[in-house]
């Protein structure tokens, strides 16, 4: 079985700054968290030149797309919107001010949004799913996109024990409706993404189930967002600490992908390049880097293999009788 392909209302997306033809590309979405509690990094990129220096890493090692929260998902305080404004603002100005590359701001909040926008983001990626239609006309009256992700609890509160009968429909549903929900607010059609939301009000069996059924969301007909990286849906299942999930999240990631996701959000961004080429090459998509293997006249190594100390490998024909 091949890569589902999804029937993408509007395959070609232009951001500010770049434009993306997203039925013959995977973006790859690199994780800036300015915060002094993030779930992953424990606040390594809480320190403004911190963040700079590690977005720009991505953008030098492949990265698409650069994703900048200064609030996380998890259950805790609220943040004034000024506080958190502080914290993206400059980061996101800093980026645009080196590189083209695409920039979201993580934000639920239209001050936050509009502040964002302002310094350079080409999107908005709500996490709330527009739990706030403030935020979409400040969308729309910018012209930006927007992800539209699933999530059941009201911002940064905790939604014990989540249910669901039929998790792969319900999460279509909503998204769905978030989709009609973001056009009545003047959003264009072809400035929408939308992300299932791995693991937020969800249980592992819940995620596992929404990864291997990627391609519910994805035959929606917009660019389908798979946030997979270190999450605890990997660590659950492999019985590995956030430090030792990297081939879990790769794993997870190219799922996705082959099931119609055309946006990944990854932390560890030279290896997920990597898995992104090859699924890109093997599509057809883009040329390998060089073809050398079986390319020749003749099959014998370039390089004969030699012994330590140099020698040659002796021919197995010549070592006939050797040791009669």
């Amino acid at each position: 079985m091949g890569m589902y392909l999804p029937p993408l209302k509007h395959p070609v997306h232009h951001f500010g700054h770049r434009s993306i033809d997203f039925s013959r590309k995977i973006a790859l979405m690199a994780i800036i968290n300015r915060t002094p509690d993030s779930f992953f990094d424990g606040g390594a990129t809480f320190a403004l030149h911190s963040a700079v220096d590690a977005a720009l890493a991505a953008v030098d090692a492949g990265a698409d797309w650069i994703d900048i929260g200064g609030v996380p998902f998890s259950p805790g305080p609220a943040l004034g919107w000024q506080e958190e404004a502080q914290r993206i603002v400059p980061v996101i100005a800093a980026v645009r001010a080196h590189s083209d590359v695409i920039i979201s701001a993580d934000t639920f909040l239209p001050e936050v949004a509009a502040a964002a926008i302002a310094a350079g983001a080409d999107v908005i990626n709500d996490t709330t799913g527009l739990s706030n239609p403030a935020l979409g006309r400040v969308v729309a009256e910018a012209g930006v996109h927007l992800v539209l992700t699933h999530s059941l609890a009201q911002p940064r509160t905790i939604y014990p024990r989540p249910h669901y009968d039929d998790v792969l429909g319900e999460v279509t549903d909503y998204l769905r409706a978030k989709v009609e929900l973001a056009r009545s607010l003047g959003i264009a059609e072809d400035k929408l993404i939308i992300d299932p939301g791995h693991d937020l009000n969800k249980n592992t069996l819940h995620t596992l189930a929404m990864t291997s059924g990627f391609e519910s969301f994805a035959a929606l007909g917009y660019p389908a967002l798979a946030a997979v990286s270190n999450k605890d849906f990997i660590g659950e299942t492999l019985d590995l600490p956030k430090t030792e999930r990297t081939a879990g999240s790769l794993t997870a990631a190219a799922m996705c992908i082959m099931n119609g996701a055309r946006i990944i959000r990854m932390h560890n961004i030279p290896e997920s390049v990597s898995t992104v080429r090859l699924l890109e090459a093997s599509m057809g998509w883009r040329e390998p880097a060089y073809l050398k293997h079986n390319m020749g006249e003749a099959n014998a190594p370039a390089h004969p293999e030699r012994l330590p100390g140099g020698k040659p490998v002796p021919d197995p024909a010549s070592m006939q009788g050797a040791d009669s």
